[in-house]
């Protein structure tokens, strides 16, 4: 079964169980999915699905913080509910450890030297770890690779 089918069950069942929020974030996830498959007129694949809740999933972690920086609780907590549903869809994320050791496989692979090397190393890292990792701590480990 895909990823996509998934969902689409995951949706009837919060249907029958009537569990609201699950269902409302369940539809904005194919909602977003339906409109990247529109735009570019493709069928998803697991792997377009992964980056589709995958930038849902920063979307919410941004909004999280900023509604906690402005006070409201209530929009911070129904942001989190959203994140909890849809990180369940994603792969096991990579550890930090994982991360830097995966980082410097690759660092050595192409043979970066110094910060210089940032753009084509990421690209490398990008395309062996999307989905499995988040890029914000990708992007650090990179850094402190080539620091180093």
């Amino acid at each position: 079964m895909s990823l996509k089918e998934k969902i689409t069950d995951d949706m009837k069942a919060a249907m029958r169980a009537k569990d609201s929020e699950r269902l409302g974030t369940i539809r904005l996830l194919t909602a977003a999915m339906k409109q990247k498959e529109v735009d570019e007129r493709i069928e998803l694949d697991d792997a377009a699905v992964i980056a589709v809740i995958d930038k849902m999933v920063k979307q919410r972690k941004d909004s999280i913080t900023a509604f906690e920086q402005g006070g409201r609780a209530d929009l911070a907590a129904k942001e989190a509910a959203e994140l909890v549903v849809l990180e369940a869809y994603l792969p096991a994320r990579l550890s930090a450890d994982e991360i830097a050791v995966e980082v410097q496989a690759i660092v050595s692979a192409l043979g970066a030297k110094g910060p210089g090397d940032m753009g084509k190393v990421m690209g490398a890292v990008k395309a062996k770890l999307a989905g499995k990792a988040d890029m914000g701590q990708v992007s650090a480990a990179v850094k402190a690779a080539l620091a180093s």
